[in-house]
C-alpha cells in the first residue's frame, strides 16, 4: 500500500520538477542511487520494469525506504493493468507508463495512486485527463516536437500538467526550454544516471547532475 496520498504524490512531483528514472538489477546499487538523488533534493524517483525480477527489486527498495519518510519510490515502465497491479501490491506510490492503457488508470483509481501515462498526442492527453490522469507523460519527449510541442499544446489546454521524457538533457538550454514552454515537471533517466555512473559506482556524479537539474529548473521558473 502506498505510504504517501496521490495528491502529496503529485504536489511533489509538481513542485519538485525532477522524477528521475533508472533501472539496475542489483538491490543494493539501486539503493545507492536512491540516496544519491535524495541528498540531491529528489523526492520522487521512477524504477522502472526493465529487467528480469525487476519486481523483486523494487520490493526490496520498498522496504529500504521505510525509514526513509520523505522518499516517493514509483514503478515505471508499466504497460498492462497486471503488472501495475504487481507493483501496486509491492507499494508502488505511482505507476508511469510509455503508453496511455485505460484500465491501468482504473486500477490505480481504485487504489488512488497515481498514474502518469505517456502520450505522444493532443487526443491522447485528452484522453488520459477524461480517465482522471493529473499528469501526462510527454513521450518521447524530443521526437514528438521537443518544447514547441509543449506550448502548441498548452495554448488550448492550459490546464494540462505535462511532463516530457525523452529528450530532456541536463542543461540550461534544454531545461529552460521546456520549463519556459510550460512543462509541470521533467522526468530525465540516462542523461541523469547514466550507465557509466552507474558502473563506476560514481554516485556523486548522479547526485551532483541532480543537484544541478533541479537549480536549473528553478532558475527557469524564476525567469518565468
Amino acid at each position: 500500500m502506498a505510504r504517501h496520498p496521490r495528491l502529496e504524490v503529485l504536489q511533489s512531483m509538481l513542485e519538485n520538477g525532477l522524477v528521475p528514472l533508472f533501472y539496475v538489477g542489483e538491490p543494493d546499487i539501486a539503493a545507492r542511487v536512491l540516496d544519491a538523488c535524495k541528498s540531491a533534493g529528489v523526492r520522487c524517483i521512477e524504477f522502472t520494469n526493465r529487467g528480469d525480477q525487476a519486481h523483486l527489486v523494487f520490493g526490496e527498495l520498498v522496504r529500504r525506504c521505510a525509514s526513509q519518510p520523505d522518499l516517493i519510490l514509483g514503478a515505471g515502465s508499466i504497460l498492462d493493468p497486471g503488472t501495475a497491479s504487481l507493483y501496486l501490491q509491492l507499494g508502488a506510490e505511482f505507476i508511469v507508463g510509455p503508453a496511455l492503457h485505460p484500465e491501468i488508470a482504473r486500477t490505480c483509481n481504485r487504489r488512488k495512486v497515481a498514474y502518469v501515462p505517456g502520450c505522444a498526442t493532443v487526443s491522447e492527453i485528452s484522453a488520459a485527463e477524461e480517465l482522471g490522469v493529473e499528469i501526462c507523460k510527454i513521450f518521447p519527449g524530443g521526437p514528438v516536437g521537443g518544447p514547441e510541442f509543449v506550448k502548441a499544446v498548452r495554448g488550448p489546454m492550459p490546464w494540462s500538467r505535462l511532463m516530457p521524457t525523452g529528450g530532456v538533457e541536463p542543461t540550461r538550454e534544454s531545461v529552460g526550454g521546456w520549463i519556459r514552454a510550460g512543462a509541470a515537471c521533467l522526468g530525465m533517466g540516462s542523461n541523469l544516471i547514466s550507465k557509466e555512473s552507474l558502473a563506476k559506482g560514481d554516485y556523486a556524479t548522479i547526485e551532483e547532475r541532480c543537484t544541478q537539474v533541479l537549480a536549473l529548473i528553478a532558475e527557469a521558473r524564476g525567469a518565468g
